[in-house]
């Protein structure tokens, strides 16, 4: 009755069935390591995070450039306070505000971004703190150059005087005078009468969006290894049953089409 299976055609299905199944198999197993690699990651990013906070802080320089080993480490630099700006459209604790983000000028030549606190509602100069005078030596978490569009940061323009959608080294060498470090801090105590903004994970560490993407597409690749084999199992239990009912004479002979008449 499954002599059909050795006949050309069946060889060509059962060969595509044999292929088509581990590599199903292999790219979901594939998928599946990449979401649970982000995971560990972003356990790794909670747990480095964690010790940050207790470790002592490091030369800035010693701590460049920014990369996924060394973004979140608490990082000290000196200099003088110069140009500041405001960021508008920033959550903290779930509210509504803005960074206060003044550039420190260092001996190096260039200048720091760094974050000295938030304040709630709308972005406002007269409700930002001076900077302080004189020689700062500031202390913070490290953090990458913002890209506009990730992570909440926004991309629009045409913003007033003063203020910056992204806190990158592209968008704020056109805003100040300086060269600037492709880096910026946020500080561990935000100046009085602001309130200290959180570091953030870097960028590819967090449960995000491709994460969960891996994660479905597990999912198809091995939904479409269980759909290959269910439509084997059908096709061949179809070819059995034809092949079942000519034998014991069941299939029904076809009817001879009509040949045309010959023209009078």
């Amino acid at each position: 009755m499954y002599r059909f299976l050795l006949t050309p055609r069946w060889w060509g299905i059962n060969v595509f069935v044999l292929l088509a199944i581990p590599f199903c198999v292999f790219m979901g197993s594939w998928q599946l390591s990449r979401f649970e690699g982000r995971v560990q990651e972003h356990r790794s990013a909670t747990e480095q995070a964690a010790s940050d906070k207790q470790e002592t802080a490091r030369p800035l320089e010693s701590m460049l450039p920014v990369d996924k080993a060394t973004s979140g480490r608490r990082v000290t630099a000196s200099g003088h306070y110069g140009t500041q700006l405001l960021v508008p459209g920033r959550q903290v604790g779930g509210r509504n505000g803005f960074y206060v983000l003044t550039l420190l000028r260092t001996d190096s030549g260039k200048a720091l971004p760094v974050v000295r606190g938030w304040l709630p509602g709308k972005a406002d100069p007269a409700k930002a703190p001076a900077p302080p005078s004189g020689e700062i030596t500031v202390t913070g978490a490290l953090q990458a150059s913002e890209t506009p569009g990730d992570n909440g940061v926004s991309a629009a323009g045409g913003l007033p005087a003063g203020q910056t959608a992204a806190i990158s080294s592209a968008s704020l060498v056109n805003l100040v005078p300086y060269k600037l470090y492709d880096a910026w801090v946020t500080l561990d105590k935000a100046d009085a009468g602001m309130k200290a903004v959180p570091a953030t994970a870097p960028d590819g560490t967090g449960l995000d969006l491709k994460a969960f993407q891996n994660l479905g597409y597990t999912g198809e690749w091995f939904v479409f290894a269980g759909f290959v084999v269910f439509m084997w199992f059908r096709l061949v239990r179809r070819e059995a049953e034809a092949a079942r009912d000519a034998a014991l004479g069941l299939v029904p002979e076809e009817t001879p089409e009509p040949t045309a008449s010959a023209a009078p």
